[in-house]
């Protein structure tokens, strides 16, 4: 009964929610849709990313890897390598 299933679990599934993130940007990509339909489709897609996001993170955290989440989301990964504008000083 998928139904019931539904009723305990509000929120989509991951990959419940990318589906719908990829049915949204068909959509739009599309060029068809209708100006009143754009708002809600953004709307739906906030909501969709949202879970996914909550997902990724909840599942780095239990695996250690926040650290690396949070490098990336930022742009701020360490690569180990030194700025070549602190040797070009030397």
């Amino acid at each position: 009964m998928p139904r019931a299933k539904a009723a305990a679990d509000p929120q989509p599934s991951y990959r419940e929610a990318y589906a719908a993130l990829s049915r949204i940007v068909a959509e739009l990509e599309n060029g068809d849709t209708d100006l009143d339909r754009v708002l809600p489709l953004l709307e739906e897609a906030r909501a969709a990313y949202q879970v996914c996001q909550s997902r990724i993170a909840a599942v780095s955290q239990a695996v250690g890897g926040a650290d690396w989440l949070a490098e990336t989301e930022t742009g701020a990964e360490s690569s180990g390598a030194e700025d070549p504008a602190d040797t070009a000083e030397e």
